[in-house]
């Protein structure tokens, strides 16, 4: 997720031979999936050169030092600002710019067109070390701290567990839906083909929009009834006091209209979506993982669909025929709510539900995730625990000695960070060793299947609760 960008004069820097148009133009370069170096103008968006790859590829135990303390930076991946500082930093480090310089520290230039591979993820839950990572004080501001984790058998319950009973979901709802047209014209939001019989309908894509605008969180969009939609209109009245009359269309489009305004709107690819970094698969095998680079996006579907927490069928489905690698394609995707705001101070892990209810301290409802919560053969703890600290963006400590073994892995092993890691973007470590709240490589699963005990998340939920979540909160599991 993390991509490399540099800004540069190419007469200067890169050297460029021939083609005098691009002598002395500021220039960014990206590598793309298949570690080609794509020189972009940074004023007119004009490819100037695309390069093959030369040399080999660097893996993830390869990389060069890195500054260690980042300060009181903190980066947020569905933050489109924060994402372009981040790349910005971190490219400045990779090019010796804290000290030292680039020839000193990367002698081998051709060694930094590595693309990592990833996907795919059930298990997880060795030792841990995180990066960054941070340790937000007590009700205070965060700051970054490195740790550890061990995943230690499960004990007596500690503290009060008792919560009162949550209501059950209403009924399902249904209605019709709608696509894009052409790859690059302006997506006219009010005039697409309809796709209902792909089983999903615009009705219930405004409806989970709307309900992931009030903090109800009904995981992926997709446009179709489920329980986790179903559980999410149930919240919805906890949250706002009013009942969520899903029959009524001009009730959703005033409510619509009063949190965001329209349901969709028009996205442009751009260059830097285009050139990831992305790789071509995630293995299963975590010996395998442990070899990449970065567990990063495959594909711009998949980066995109993540961003505006869609499902990748779905935004395929709403843009029929359109080239999602080339910069300029326009696209119609969901009007993603904005950043919620509040300190949790209280959360309740309801294993029976699958869901995740956030408290600040007066006791008042921030927000309802749906959740994967452990499972009968690594249930999840039980009581009341704390958190202890935040990390994004964590590597994942696999140890068989610990909890399990995955295939014929029997060593410990080091799987790199990314979207597609074990534990997704973020990690809200508890109390009790080895345990946390976390992100996922696969969001349309969440609620659907099982975890090796710990509390699961889409990615952009398990952000917003980072950003929310303070130390010291407790974390009840019920029944």
């Amino acid at each position: 997720m993390i991509g490399r960008i540099l800004s540069l004069t190419v007469a200067a820097m890169i050297g460029l031979s021939a083609e005098a148009g691009a002598q002395g133009r500021d220039v960014e370069v990206y590598y793309d999936r298949y570690g080609r170096e794509v020189l972009v103008d940074v004023y007119t968006g004009e490819v100037i050169e695309v390069r093959e790859p030369r040399g080999s590829v660097r893996r993830y135990g390869e990389q060069r030092p890195r500054r260690e303390d980042r300060g009181q930076d903190r980066y947020y991946l569905d933050d489109p600002e924060d994402v372009a500082r981040l790349r910005r930093e971190q490219r400045r480090e990779e090019l010796g710019r804290d000290g030292y310089s680039y020839r000193e520290r990367f002698p081998e230039y051709d060694d930094y067109r590595v693309e990592p591979d990833y996907r795919r993820d059930d298990g997880y839950g060795g030792g841990f070390r995180d990066q960054p990572t941070y340790e937000p004080p007590y009700q205070g501001e965060n700051r970054f701290e490195p740790g550890g984790i061990e995943r230690a058998p499960l004990g007596d319950p500690s503290g009060d567990s008792s919560i009162a009973a949550i209501p059950g979901p209403d009924a399902p709802q249904d209605g019709v839906i709608i696509e894009d047209q052409s790859p690059t014209a302006v997506p006219d939001i009010n005039n697409v083909p309809n796709v209902a019989h792909r089983g999903a309908t615009e009705e219930v894509a405004k409806i989970q929009i709307l309900l992931d605008r009030a903090g109800a969180s009904p995981g992926v969009i997709d446009g179709r009834m489920g329980d986790n939609v179903n559980k999410a209109i149930s919240a919805y009245r906890d949250l706002t006091g009013q009942a969520l009359r899903t029959y009524d269309t001009a009730f959703i489009d005033e409510q619509l209209a009063a949190t965001g305004g329209d349901p969709f709107q028009t996205y442009e690819i751009t260059a830097l979506d285009v050139a990831g970094p992305f790789v071509a698969s995630i293995p299963s095998d975590y010996g395998e993982k442990a070899k990449l680079e970065r567990m990063s996006f495959t594909s711009v579907v998949e980066m995109l669909a993540e961003r505006f927490h869609m499902d990748e069928r779905y935004l395929r489905d709403l843009n029929p025929g359109v080239s999602f690698d080339r910069p300029g394609t326009r696209l119609r995707v969901v009007n993603v709510p904005r950043v919620r705001k509040g300190e949790v101070m209280r959360i309740i892990a309801d294993k029976g539900r699958r869901q995740v209810r956030t408290y600040d301290a007066a006791g008042k409802l921030l927000a309802i995730y749906p959740s994967t919560i452990g499972s009968a053969a690594t249930p999840s703890p039980t009581g009341t625990h704390t958190v202890k600290r935040v990390a994004i963006n964590p590597e994942y400590t696999y140890n068989p000695k610990i909890n399990f073994q995955q295939g014929n892995n029997t060593r410990i092993l080091t799987i790199p960070p990314g979207p597609n890691g074990p534990v997704g973007t973020v990690w809200v470590g508890l109390s009790k060793p080895t345990y946390g709240i976390h992100g996922t490589p696969e969001p349309s699963k969440i609620g659907k299947t099982e975890s090796n005990g710990c509390i699961r998340l889409t990615n952009w939920d398990a952000q917003e609760l980072a950003k929310m979540v303070k130390v010291g909160a407790t974390v009840e599991f019920v029944d």
